[in-house]
């Protein structure tokens, strides 16, 4: 009876250990798995939070990208209102010159009207005239009325001849119809020797035909002095 005890225990200690050994590499086994999990859930992780990284900052990049955007856009919208400006005062500008370019061509277009009207009544005047005493002619809008000092004054002389005083009553009669025209007086001598011993020069005798010419013009024709 002692053998088969000593048997049986052996038996039952031989299988004990068995089973711990089972356990115990079953529990290896689960170990390496969890480390393996873990491992992999790490790496997981790792590349999600790289992944919120790298999405963190594309998003600070495309906020950065709009506030650029929004920026220019302010800028050209500023820009803009600004050039709208510019060109609206541009444009008020070019009206402004177009319209005084327009002012002045009708200016230009009624002086000519009266200097056209001008030059036709003074020589439907003096048409008798002849050509040498007497010459019509118009630069840069003025009306020119050049009379032969032959015709106007004796020789050497600031004396105003007959023919002279006839001819600048016709011309009175042309300036006072036309109460709006300047008159402007221009003396010139000839080469004869000078009459009057009153008269220094040929200057002072120019000027002296000139005044006589204006005081008939006023005197005799009633044209204002401030004309």
């Amino acid at each position: 009876m002692k053998k088969v005890f000593v048997l049986a225990l052996a038996a039952a200690l031989s299988l004990t250990s068995c089973v711990s050994k089972q356990k115990y590499v079953e529990l290896e086994t689960l170990q390496n798995t969890t480390a393996d999990k873990l491992s992999n859930a790490k790496m997981e992780l790792a590349a999600a939070l790289a992944a919120k990284d790298a999405q963190a900052q594309q998003l600070a990049e495309l906020k950065a990208d709009k506030n650029n955007l929004a920026k220019q856009v302010g800028d050209l919208t500023a820009m803009s209102a600004t050039n709208a400006q510019n060109m609206e005062k541009t444009l008020e500008s070019i009206n402004e010159k177009e319209l005084s370019i327009t002012r002045l061509q009708d200016a230009m277009n009624r002086k000519d009207s009266v200097t056209f009207a001008l030059v036709t009544s003074l020589k439907g005047a003096l048409g008798d005239m002849n050509d040498e005493d007497v010459q019509i002619s118009v630069e840069k809008g003025v009306v020119y009325v050049n009379l032969s000092d032959k015709l106007m004054f004796r020789p050497g002389s600031d004396y105003v001849s007959k023919d002279a005083k006839n001819v600048l009553g016709k011309v009175a009669k042309i300036m006072n119809a036309k109460p709006g025209l300047e008159i402007l007086v221009e003396g010139h001598t000839d080469t004869d020797p000078i009459a009057s011993e009153c008269v220094k020069d040929n200057w002072e005798l120019s000027v002296r035909r000139a005044t006589n010419i204006v005081r008939i013009l006023q005197n005799e024709h009633g044209i204002a002095a401030e004309r």
